[in-house]
This record gives structure tokens, C-alpha cells and sequence, in this order.
């Protein structure tokens, strides 16, 4: 099977549609002779369209323009958004360096003593293996170029470029053996956050507010493309990079994952049920903001890349 993505374009001011994406180039499905359903409906038969695209795609692309002639938009608009929560090694392992330094039970401790202890509560969290995970409205969701508005009651919003994997079958109670069956491709989101509120203040034992913290529009800018999981060579390490005005902050691989792709799957499975046009935000590697004592501004651009996946660039504006 060639490398292809699947993206949702349009003309200028015109209707969207889904295009066959390949080497930059853009051809409609009609004019591939596949229909003019929209990514959901092709996610809800991805079983029997992906060997139709995979012909498609080894084919004449003869018609095919260049994607730069189009306007590209978020490929759909997913039914359910799940995220994971502190899922890079890297990442978690700064979250308790930090936390270690004001914790009273490291007080005692001396510097080589407290990061061995953090070091073995991050081999057992790893070994324990169960996701962190927590839900993202579909509402959050804009494109790959949008703006991102940072809301006018927010102070700390944040960058989290992660690997998004794109449900293409019902899936319930499935094992991490076969949970790869049920996942039609991954593509690139920014899981952007409101980072001070997600611990109301004065309350913090309630729990995190992930509505407060994570669910502001236009905070999911998602594609540019789906590619299809056959065509993602290994998806257990891929390099997720991200800027903001040209200066770079993540650059991390998935390989730094505490917990892959199919034990995520799995474990939702567990708890709801997966449909087709669902999103998996699998998780943000080292180099958000917060670690830098960064917060985005208007007028700020976000440039985030992932491996064979295509690039988001997303400038921030003040909200109205």
C-alpha cells in the first residue's frame, strides 16, 4: 500500500469535501469514482473503503493538485474526544521532580535520594500500566489552520501537541491484542489547555475540571490528514515537534510513552463503547509551556509536525 492521508478540502468559499492525499497532491474521491461521503461516513465502512483508497492511491493520480490550492479543515468533527493524561516518561518524570521539591515527605531527603524515589514511582505508575484518561468536547475542534482563541478569562493557555488515533470500528471489551483491528489511522491534534484552571482554586482534592481546563473553542485544532494505520510505518516511534514562533519546545518521540497505543484502546473499550469517527489524544510528550514558564499570547504561531502525519500551523488571537 502506497503512503496516502485522507483530508477534508475545499475551494475557496466553496462546499467541503474528502480528497486522497498523496506526495502534496489532492484528488477528490468523486473523481476517484468513490463516492462523496463525508470522513464519517467513510470512517463508518472503513473495513470496505480502505482497500478501494489503497487502489486508488497505487494508481493513475492523473487530475490531482496540488493541497496548497485548497482551504484545509479539520477532517471531521469526532463523536467522542478521550484523552490521556501524563503519558510520557519524560513528561511525568518533570510533574514529580517538581511536585518533589514541595512535597513535606522529601524535605529529609537529599537531592540523589529524592530523585531515586521519584525515579521508582514512575517504574511502578509504568508498571501498573492503566491510562489516565478523561473526555474533550467535540465543540473544541477547528483545523489545522485555524486560529486558536485564547479566551478573555483565561491566563496560562498551553500548547500539547499529541498522536491522535482515529477509531474506524465499533469496539467494546477488546483486548490489547486486538486492539489495532479497530483503529483506521492517526493524525495530529493540539490538546490546547487553560492551565490554571484545571485545579479550581481553593479546591483542589475535588479533582481536576477538565471542562474548565480543556474545553474552550477552537482548543482541538486536529489534521491536517488521517493516515491510515498501514501507512504509518511504526507508530510506537514517531517524533511529535512543536514551536511557537519558530522557537521549538517539544521534540519528543512516541516511544517515550508510559502506556501505548493498545493498552489505551483496550482500556476504553473496557469502560465505554468505541465508535467509528471516535479520537483518541494519546498524550503529551515533554516541552509544554508550563515547563518553560510560557504561556501562548496573541499573536502567536504554533507549528506542530508528526512524523508522515503533516503539519498544523495555528495562529493565536485575543478573543473578542
Amino acid at each position: 500500500m502506497d503512503n496516502f492521508g485522507l483530508a477534508t478540502v475545499s475551494e475557496a468559499g466553496g462546499v467541503p469535501f474528502v480528497a486522497l492525499v498523496k506526495d502534496g497532491k489532492a484528488l477528490a474521491l468523486t473523481a476517484l469514482g468513490l463516492g462523496d461521503g463525508t470522513m464519517l461516513d467513510i470512517l463508518g465502512r472503513w473495513d470496505t473503503m480502505l482497500p478501494h483508497l489503497a487502489t486508488a492511491a497505487d494508481g493513475d493520480f492523473a487530475g490531482a493538485r496540488s493541497v496548497a490550492d485548497y482551504a484545509v479543515h479539520a477532517p471531521f468533527r469526532p463523536g467522542q474526544i478521550f484523552c490521556t493524561g501524563a503519558n510520557y516518561k519524560k513528561h511525568v518524570l518533570g510533574l514529580m521532580r517538581d511536585e518533589s521539591m514541595h512535597s513535606p515527605q522529601y524535605a529529609a531527603m537529599s537531592d540523589e535520594e529524592r530523585l531515586a524515589s521519584v525515579a521508582k514511582r514512575l517504574d511502578e505508575r509504568t508498571k501498573i500500566g492503566v491510562p489516565f484518561c478523561f473526555v474533550k468536547l467535540p465543540s473544541c475542534v477547528v483545523g489545522p489552520h485555524d486560529d486558536v482563541v485564547l479566551p478573555r478569562n483565561v491566563e496560562k493557555p498551553d500548547w500539547e501537541l499529541e498522536l491522535a488515533v482515529v477509531i474506524g470500528k465499533r469496539a467494546r471489551h477488546v483486548s490489547d491484542i486486538e486492539a489495532m483491528d479497530y483503529v483506521a489511522g492517526f493524525a495530529v491534534a493540539n490538546d490546547v489547555t487553560a492551565r490554571e484552571l484545571v485545579f479550581r482554586r481553593g479546591g483542589p482534592s475535588i479533582g481536576p475540571d477538565w471542562l474548565s481546563g480543556k474545553c474552550f473553542p477552537t482548543f482541538l485544532p486536529f489534521g491536517p490528514y488521517i493516515v491510515p494505520r498501514d501507512c504509518v510505518a511504526d507508530w510506537r516511534d514517531l517524533t511529535i515537534k512543536l514551536s511557537v514562533n519558530g522557537k521549538v519546545y517539544q521534540n519528543e518521540a512516541t516511544a517515550d510513552m508510559l502506556i501505548g497505543v493498545e493498552k489505551q484502546v483496550s482500556y476504553l473499550s473496557e469502560r465505554v463503547e468505541l465508535m467509528p469517527g471516535d479520537l483518541i489524544c494519546t498524550g503529551s510528550p515533554y516541552g509544554n509551556g508550563s515547563a518553560f514558564g510560557v504561556v501562548l499570547k496573541p499573536g502567536d504561531v504554533m507549528e506542530g509536525t508528526i512524523t508522515g502525519l503533516g503539519t498544523q500551523c495555528n495562529r493565536c488571537v485575543a478573543e473578542a
